[in-house]
């Protein structure tokens, strides 16, 4: 036998709207618009008539997920849900080079190595790379940048792949 509902759902007019505006806005991440989804199906002045099972299912969510969105909903209200709160202890948030800083050693590494040099070196963008952006990045933030858009310091090409040739069957 299930046990019974500890929080009901009764979404106000204004409410509703908010979760509807997010819902429909294009610029909203998956997770808030899930969450919202997930709120809007679980209000009851709408006549809910799926289990948190079903909703889990539907949005391939876990049921933790929906008892959690209903926790936070009822404990510190509908802008609990809306607002996508990265915790600080996350990967993004982790992330030493933003894409403006990435961009920037990109541009250094494709350009021109610098006198007494015949190409780039991780030492030598690090060293570069304090004098141009404003926060110290290490060498091993430089090399995931570069290991990301496969490029690399030591490339001698402009970027550009050259074609493979193919046989003809």
């Amino acid at each position: 036998m299930a046990r019974p509902k500890v929080y009901l759902i009764h979404l106000t007019d204004d409410e509703r709207s908010r979760l509807n505006k997010a819902i429909k806005n294009k610029t909203t991440c998956k997770t808030v618009l899930k969450r919202c989804q997930i709120l809007r199906d679980l209000d009851e002045s709408k006549g809910c008539k799926l289990t948190h099972a079903q909703i889990a299912h539907t949005y391939a969510v876990c049921p933790a997920t929906v008892s959690n969105i209903i926790r936070d909903y009822v404990n510190k209200g509908i802008d609990s849900i809306i607002r996508y709160n990265i915790s600080p202890n996350s990967a993004a948030a982790l992330r030493k080079a933003d894409g403006r800083a990435e961009a920037k050693l990109i541009q250094i590494a494709c350009g021109p190595a610098p006198d007494g040099h015949s190409r780039w070196t991780l030492k030598l963008l690090e060293e570069k790379s304090r004098v141009e952006l404003e926060t110290p990045i290490s060498r091993e933030t430089i090399r995931r940048v570069l290991k990301k858009m496969n490029s690399g310091p030591t490339e001698m090409t402009t970027g550009v792949f050259r074609q493979r040739k193919t046989r003809n069957l």
